[in-house]
């Protein structure tokens, strides 16, 4: 049994610049001052990790030993320092850990180690990885000769953290700042070992793979190295997320599409079952983001390239997209990212989400609240007729779902089309008439439908409508449905544009007592020896 095993990291590590994947400009840089004899005495390396930072020093180091160099800049792997490098028997190339030798006595050896000049070969090289370790004495120590080095010594410094390096070591160095590998340059070079390893792989597969790596080459074939460990020569899709612990992409598309309906009730069995699967509850929302913001970006060409998926997952977001309107996608998406933001804090995460899921589900059509487009006429023709919004609202809850009984959608008209009104004819009596119909809408939320109600907007005469409040936490409440209450008047009015504006009343007169706070401080200015009578009884605001 052969057990000399090499990980795909190190046996298909590049050695030529030609094969070094996704840092094409660096590279050409690099040969362009070989060939030309314009060799810096120290170079900085720095950028995420797995991304051919190491890579690219040790190539370069053999490069400008080789005495038979191609036309290309390439070295000939076949001269005696080649052989040497390969071999790894070269006296002319030397690695230090600067994680495990950080200290000055480290450096110190290492400069005695610089005045020895090379016995074959033109240079001695120095690649110095994690240089960031180093500490404050040792970089100091290495000042003078980083920038006045022998002629025939070469050092390059490696770093995923150029941040930590003092700016008198950054001046001294020619700075190469290495980037994220493309994800399709990782799919590629994915695809190509599977060949040469003969091991048969779905597309799906490598999308989840390349996306797990997140930029960084080496991490690519170590999920890869694992998921052929897992699946043997055949890499499914299926495999691959059942051993990366990955949630299928059905569930994103199943969840998206019952938001779209506005079916809350299945959304939230739909986040019941992940969860019993064993995902967790942030995951699944970061997962959800992505989804939405790949659907996005998928609606148009111009954006499309923003969208890291190959194959007939790509073909299947772009033939979904088509069915999201813009300012659901875009208002889902601020919904779920401000869940992702107070879930740390919730005491009860999974109701946190599914308040989040009910919220997101309200935004489409079905169940909360049927589509938007079917809701319009219907809407318009209930204010024609004078019928209460929640009489129309509760005789239409019991009529069947039209798109469950095989009927053709077709396309309807707003509020102002179905009254023959243009948007120019739309008057403050419209406008109150819309806004009550909102109201009623928001009956189920009795102190929200008590606001609404209580204050009605003032359109003026440059079109902008104004609406006076009492306090901040009316203005606080009617805030957080800004958008609902903006598209809900747009629809209605037939305006493309809205402007909508709170004010806060300063006729103190006029304003309501609604917290148990404002009534106590009301009653508290009347009788000062209130708050004596509260703390003798030990009373509290209930």
């Amino acid at each position: 049994m052969d057990n000399h095993y090499l990980v795909s990291a190190r046996k298909y590590r590049p050695e030529s610049f030609e094969r070094v994947v996704g840092q094409k400009p660096i590279v050409q840089t690099l040969k362009n001052a070989i060939l030309h004899n314009q060799l810096a005495h120290a170079y900085l390396f720095c950028g995420p990790r797995g991304v051919g930072k190491t890579t690219c020093a040790r190539i370069f180091a053999k490069t400008i030993n080789c005495t038979a160099l191609t036309e290309q800049g390439e070295a000939c792997n076949q001269c005696e320092s080649c052989l040497t490098f390969k071999e790894n028997r070269s006296f002319n190339i030397h690695e230090l850990d600067a994680a495990s030798n950080n200290h000055v006595e480290d450096i110190r050896n290492l400069i005695e180690q610089v005045r020895i000049p090379p016995q074959v070969g033109k240079y001695s090289v120095y690649i110095i990885d994690e240089v960031h370790m180093l500490s404050q004495s040792a970089f100091n120590a290495f000042l003078k000769t980083l920038e006045e080095p022998p002629s025939h010594a070469v050092f390059i410094l490696a770093t995923t953290e150029k941040h930590k390096i003092l700016p008198t070591i950054l001046s001294r160095c020619q700075i190469f700042d290495f980037h994220r590998i493309q994800f399709n340059d990782i799919i590629k070079q994915l695809q190509t070992i599977a060949a040469q390893e003969s091991v048969t792989c779905e597309l799906s597969a490598l999308n989840i793979i390349a996306q797990k790596a997140d930029g960084s080459m080496r991490d690519a074939l170590s999920i890869y190295d694992q998921a052929v460990s897992f699946c043997g020569n055949e890499i499914t899709y299926q495999k691959v997320i059942s051993h990366l612990n990955v949630l299928d992409y059905e569930y994103y598309f199943t969840i998206s599409q019952t938001f779209l309906k506005g079916d809350y009730r299945a959304s939230l069995l739909i986040f019941n079952e992940i969860l019993e699967k064993g995902f967790d509850a942030g995951n699944f929302l970061s997962g959800l983001a992505t989804h939405l913001r790949n659907l996005l970006v998928s609606k148009d060409k111009e954006t499309s390239g923003l969208f890291e998926m190959t194959g007939e997952l790509a073909e299947r977001y772009q033939k979904e997209a088509a069915h999201y309107p813009d300012h659901f996608l875009l208002e889902a998406l601020q919904r779920i990212n401000q869940m992702e933001i107070t879930l740390r804090p919730a005491k009860d995460p999974r109701l946190h989400v599914e308040i989040g899921l009910l919220h997101v589900s309200k935004l489409g059509g079905g169940g909360v609240r049927r589509k938007v487009e079917e809701v319009e006429k219907e809407v318009g023709e209930a204010l024609v007729s004078g019928t209460r919004i929640s009489e129309f609202m509760a005789l239409n809850g019991r009529k069947k779902d039209p798109d469950q009984s095989g009927h053709q959608s077709h396309e309807l008209k707003s509020n102002a089309s179905a009254t023959g009104k243009s948007s120019k004819d739309f008057t403050q009596e419209d406008l109150k008439r819309v806004w009550l119909a909102f109201a009623e809408e928001q009956r189920e939320q009795t102190r929200l439908y008590h606001t609404l109600t209580a204050h009605i907007p003032e359109l003026n005469q440059e079109g902008k409508i104004v609406l006076e409040l009492y306090n901040p936490l009316q203005e606080k409440a009617l805030r957080s449905i800004y958008h609902e209450i903006v598209h809900f008047i747009q629809n209605q009015s037939g305006k493309e544009s809205i402007e909508l504006e709170f004010r806060i009343s300063g006729d103190q007169a006029k304003k309501k007592l609604y917290t148990q706070d404002e009534k106590y401080n009301h009653m508290r200015e009347k009788n000062p020896d209130l708050d004596l009578f509260k703390q003798k009884l030990n009373l509290d605001l209930e």
